[in-house]
Formats: structure tokens, sequence, C-alpha cells
């Protein structure tokens, strides 16, 4: 009876000795290809962003074909690691057809966002370097464009993700896809100070400043009559590089320069007369 318990024992021990062997070392290779897989998709994506950089493509398509790419080569490394440990060609086919309607209706906003970001590198609304807002009022410069998003840099340095579905169906504001802009100055004088003399020192200043283009050239007028001042208006053009030292600079210039030439700046004020 002993040699019998031993003898089904041994032939058991021998079964999972055998399965072991079979079945760790696919294991073993499966982890190794998924290892190596993953590595070697790592320096292909490297590589392909290299030579797009050396051909001197669109950034904006370099990032987009980039992640594109890593993403492709790293789901054939998987599949390549379920049929070394041994599961059917023709069941992953199988179940990646039964799970593709529900992970479609379950990601369908990101296959939206997939799409926006087929739609934003065919119509090229912006590209990476652009200053840009989106429709809810989020602005920054253009860093990369992904397959489902789009990052931005905020001038105080904060790192946004836009989905790209909805920069491609929303408005969007390009501020860098014409090389200058109009800016608008504005200034209070009071009643009785003299507009002309205003007009020229705000014209005499925008003109001898060689950030303001002249063409078109700047202009200044009354935008507006309220109840305690006269509001002055300069347009002026330039490059959009120089749009925000500009405007500051002429702001604290019209602050300086009126003040010294006798043009008050008015402040809201109430005449009160008291009658018996």
């Amino acid at each position: 009876m002993e040699n019998i318990v031993t003898g089904k024992f041994g032939d058991i021990l021998q079964t999972l000795i055998s399965y072991a062997v079979k079945y760790g070392l696919q294991l073993l290779v499966a982890v190794l290809i998924l290892t190596i897989g993953f590595w070697l998709s790592g320096k292909l994506t490297k590589s392909l962003k290299k030579l797009m950089e050396v051909r001197k493509l669109d950034p904006s398509l370099c990032s987009f074909v980039n992640s594109l790419v890593n993403i492709v080569l790293k789901i054939l490394v998987v599949i390549i690691v379920l049929t070394t440990v041994g599961v059917q060609m023709t069941s992953i086919i199988a179940v990646l057809g039964a799970a593709s309607l529900a992970v479609g209706m379950a990601l369908s906003g990101t296959l939206q966002n997939f799409a926006g970001g087929v739609v934003i590198m065919i119509l090229k609304p912006f590209k990476v370097g652009d200053y840009i807002v989106d429709s809810a009022g989020r602005e920054g410069t253009v860093n990369k464009i992904m397959i489902f998003t789009t990052q931005i840099t905020t001038a105080e340095n904060k790192t946004i993700f836009l989905p790209n579905g909805t920069l491609a169906n929303g408005a969007i504001i390009n501020f860098s896809r014409e090389g200058k802009r109009r800016v608008t100055l504005t200034a209070g004088i009071s009643y009785g100070d003299d507009f002309e003399k205003a007009r020229l020192m705000l014209l005499d200043m925008l003109n001898a400043d060689s950030r303001v283009l002249k063409d078109p050239e700047p202009t200044v007028f009354v935008s507006a009559i309220t109840a305690n001042s006269i509001t002055i208006s300069a347009f002026y053009w330039a490059e959009n590089q120089d749009i925000t030292t500009t405007q500051n600079y002429f702001n604290e210039q019209i602050y300086k320069t009126f003040y010294k030439n006798g043009l008050s700046f008015p402040f809201p004020q109430m005449d009160i007369r008291l009658t018996k």
C-alpha cells in the first residue's frame, strides 16, 4: 500500500516538475520578450524622433507620430508575449473583437480625443510654440501635440493637458499665427485738460520707440466721455514678442509723462450742496 501511495505521489511530483519546466520556461521567455520589447520600442521611438528632427519636420507632427508609434509598438510586444505563453492568435483576435465594442463605448471620449488629434494635425489650427487660448479660457504656449491631449505651459509655468477633442471642436484663439498684433493703450484725463497736448505726447512716445511698427502708423483718439473723465485710447502695432514689454513700458511712461506735463488723472468725485 505504501509503495502505491509513494508511486502516485512521485507521478504527481514528476508531472508538476514537467509542467513547471515547460511553462516556467515559457513564462521566463515571455518576461524577457516583454522587457526587451519595451526597451527596443523606446529605442526605436527615440531614433524616429531624432530622424524627424534631422529632417526638420513640423514639431507638432513629430510629437504626434512619436506618441502614436510608441503605443503601437508596445501593443505589438504585448501580443507577441501572449502568443509566447500559448495564447492562440485566433483567440486574441476574438477577444479583441468582442472587447472592441465595449471598449469603444467606455472610451468614447478617448476615441473622440484621438480623432481630434488627427483633425488638429491635418487642419493645423496651431502648432508647437504657438500661444493659444481655448474656449474655456485656458491659455499657454503649446509644448506637445500628442495622440489624445495637447500639452501647454502657462505664463506661471504651469502645465495643462487639454483634450484634443475639445480643441478640435471648440473655438481657439491663436495669438502666434500672425506675426504682428494691434495693441490698445488707454488713459484718462480730467475735464479741462488739453486733449491735443495729450494726443501729441502719446504720438511722440509711440513714434520714438523702434519696437512700434510704422505701418500701420499709431493713432490716438478720444474713445469715451464719462462722468468723471475723458478717456484717450491709442492704437499701435508691434511684433508678437514685443507686445507685453511695450504695453507695460508705455503705461509706465504715460503715468510719468502726463504728471510732469500738468495732465491730471481723474478719479470719481461727488459734489454735495447743502441748502436751507
